[in-house]
């Protein structure tokens, strides 16, 4: 006798014949019979009676067909059997929709959820089939009844969906001397150690390329100019016995001569062994440009995932003051402000100075010459980006001016934000590390929902106790996903958990990963901070006392929630201030739907990106500065400080050095500065008119570069409807 149903969508209900009854009585009203109470009852006895104790919709469904095509009711039975191919073909209309838009290259918000994958190629339309395909069985198969409650509710949104099955992580920080010193093996290829700084160059490519196939997120090296230093060495070392083979006499006392600095001079009125010494320093220069320049060139064209998508990139450097060292920042530096092409600006990688007083930000340090490098390159090409090591929580104590592997306790993160240092389970490092899997939460429309509340501390009380409910939802579904992904084997990721995980050199192909990467983050994320302020007390943090209070309590209490999880799972929990991309108008759509247009909440085509002061204030940057800084702390899991200036940034660079001034002064931990550039890709020009579309000189369309979340885009062709919104509201932070 039939108890329960397997419903299609896993979840286990009690037998209910009334819906048997239901559906035969519908297909006989579409017979000119009409219906027959009495063989609709004795149809629906038999298959209760006979039936297993517990059986799926579908099997049900077939049996109803039997008992139908059996008795004197065929008229029935095919009427049936139609109404079951309507409904199973309503069940997969919404699927075909989107297929058909892909198909057809449509510039909508499912083709263009991520503004670096190009999902018109055939490689992108592919990835975005089976990315289409691929949710609803996560939905069915491996979400948790609440967690999918969450997700259909639109309070949830689990990042990378579609690669849930897989069991990938997110990101890894390279630790990139494994590979240049030992080579590695992927796949069917082996790469051998690296010799020259050419090939040291390559083989960081190659590194972030294999890995990104490997993984779901991005990729980054955390201290790329301590990497590839020994290499400029050994290629100086080559260039004198170039010399020794050409003179003939024996150069070795120079191989390892200690050189304040490699730099480029002219030969005149050198002689002897001072002249072959700068010859060699000369050439040794050009080829560490040179690798600098294919390295860049590398990874704006190298694409991973089938083809489809440039390799998500960032690159920290900024601390090494070596001789070595200074010269790979320095030909970094030039090559990028140099260009790509015919002189475009380079979108990957993500480029990174780490600043810290004592090395690299002061005048007085000994890398102060390459910062300022750094804010003139920035104002050109956008990047580097700035990762502030002397921010209050990006200290180590372990951190050591004479350590030759000091960066291994200075933070590093990924350019859209992504931050891993902290570590209940292992080392303090980013190094080895990455985030396993995040999910962003909608505070917005919890917000929302108790708008109607007219007490206000009854209405933040309540907002408060659903937010704990959702984190607690969110605990168990980043739980229950890295249960999921530990069950994975070694030599599924034959890179990223035989040589780039910490720990992963340990494991067997055949052992699961268990083992090593509870190294790494789960992130809980959010966004539209300053809408879900406006819901509560009438003001987002930027403009009112009041709600930047409530907005620091509201995530100080989820960065609480985050260590009780952590201790309660045995996990790395953080707070992630969620790079919105695809999501920024996802969640507001469905809300506008839900409530309406709300002022200041809902009438716009995005939410605010996590907790930063809505792009359409008019405020100074200090002031944004001031608002935004104290989430820092408590976004351990990634944040990222934005100033929009005016005006052509090439002959301001000054204006770079006070945003960083500011990051220092205000305690921040990251952040970039935004302005306008175009380029014409036909002759080179370039100006910052941001009314102007095209070429003065050869009346090109202009290519414009912007800051989508934490990369930079060429064209805004492939941006979402939220975010072309955004970008629309942009403006200026002028003042003091």
């Amino acid at each position: 006798m039939i108890t329960t149903v397997e419903k299609r969508d896993g979840r286990i209900v009690g037998y209910n014949e009334e819906k048997i009854k239901a559906a035969i009585r519908k297909a006989m009203l579409a017979t000119e019979i009409g219906e027959d109470e009495a063989l609709i009852q004795k149809i629906c006895d038999r298959i209760g009676m006979t039936g297993n104790e517990r059986m799926t919709v579908e099997a049900i469904q077939d049996r109803v067909e039997i008992e139908l095509m059996k008795s004197s009711r065929k008229d029935v039975a095919k009427r049936y059997i139609a109404y079951r191919d309507q409904r199973s073909i309503a069940r997969r209309a919404k699927t075909r929709d989107v297929f058909l838009e892909i198909i057809e290259a449509k510039n909508n918000d499912i083709t263009r959820e991520n503004a670096n994958m190009n999902t018109d190629s055939p490689a992108g339309m592919m990835m975005k089939f089976a990315s289409e395909t691929t949710k609803p069985f996560v939905d069915d198969y491996l979400l948790s009844g609440e967690a999918k409650q969450a997700v259909k509710n639109n309070y949830l949104h689990i990042h990378d969906k579609d690669y849930y099955p897989t069991k990938s992580l997110t990101c890894v920080q390279h630790p990139l001397d494994k590979i240049l010193e030992n080579g590695f093996i992927a796949g069917h290829g082996e790469s051998r150690p690296a010799k020259r700084i050419e090939t040291a160059g390559t083989l960081a490519c190659i590194s972030l390329e294999t890995a990104q196939n490997e993984m779901h997120g991005g990729q980054a090296i955390p201290a790329f100019d301590f990497y590839l230093a020994p290499f400029v060495r050994r290629t100086f070392i080559e260039e004198i016995k170039n010399l020794e083979q050409i003179s003939g006499n024996n150069l070795s006392e120079l191989y390892n001569l200690q050189v304040d600095d490699f730099t480029k001079k002219p030969l005149e009125g050198l002689e002897g062994k001072e002249r072959q010494l700068q010859h060699a320093m000369n050439k040794t220069v050009e080829r560490v440009h040179q690798a600098m320049e294919a390295f860049i060139h590398n990874m704006n064209t190298i694409h991973s995932r089938g083809g489809n998508q440039v390799v998500f990139s960032s690159i920290n450097y900024g601390t090494d003051t070596s001789a070595e060292g200074r010269c790979v920042i320095r030909e970094l530096l030039n090559s990028t402000y140099e260009g790509v092409g015919n002189g475009a600006t380079a979108i990957f990688p993500i480029q990174i100075w780490k600043k810290k007083r004592g090395v690299s930000y002061l005048p007085s340090d000994r890398n102060y010459d390459l910062y300022k490098l750094a804010c003139k390159v920035t104002a050109r090409r956008f990047f580097p980006n700035f990762l502030n090591l002397d921010a209050s929580f990006n200290q180590s104590e372990e951190w050591r001016e004479d350590d030759p592997k000091r960066y291994m306790h200075e933070v590093a993160t990924m350019g859209c934000r992504t931050r891993v240092f902290e570590n209940r389970y292992g080392k303090t490092t980013s190094v080895g590390r990455g985030n396993i899997s995040f999910s962003t939460i909608n505070i917005v429309k919890i917000a929302i929902e108790q708008m109607q509340i007219l007490d206000k501390e009854e209405r933040i009380r309540r907002f408060f106790e659903k937010l704990d409910n959702l984190l607690e939802i969110t605990a168990r579904q980043l739980n229950d996903r890295f249960e999921f992904q530990k069950t994975a084997l070694a030599k599924q990721f034959p890179l990223v958990m035989h040589v780039l995980w910490e720990g992963s050199d340990k494991l067997a192909p055949n052992e699961t990963i268990e083992s090593v990467i509870n190294q790494g983050t789960l992130g809980i994320g959010f966004i539209g901070l300053a809408e879900c302020l406006i819901a509560l007390v009438g003001h987002h943090h930027g403009e009112s006392e009041e709600a930047q209070a409530l907005g620091l309590r509201i995530v100080g209490h989820m960065r609480s929630r985050a260590n009780e999880f952590s201790e309660r799972y045995g996990h790395n929990y953080s707070i992630l201030a969620t790079p919105a991309e695809g999501l920024s108008g996802r969640f507001t759509k469905r809300d506008r739907a839900t409530f309406g247009e709300l002022k200041g909440i809902t009438d716009k085509d995005y939410y605010t990106n996590s907790n930063h002061v809505p792009v359409y204030y008019h405020c100074s940057p200090r002031h944004k500065a001031k608002i935004e800084a104290p989430y820092h702390n408590l976004t351990r899991g990634g944040h990222i400080f934005y100033v929009e200036i005016d005006g052509d940034a090439t002959h301001n660079e000054e204006a770079i050095m006070q945003i960083v001034d500011m990051m220092d002064k205000y305690d921040m931990g990251y952040g970039s500065v935004n302005h306008n550039r175009n380029h014409c890709p036909k002759c080179g020009y370039e100006n910052a008119e941001k009314e102007q579309k095209e070429c003065p000189k050869c009346g090109t369309e202009f290519e414009t570069i912007q800051r989508i979340t934490g990369y930079l885009v060429g064209t805004t062709d492939r941006w979402n409807s939220g975010k072309l919104a955004e970008l629309k509201d942009r403006i200026v932070h002028s003042g003091k």
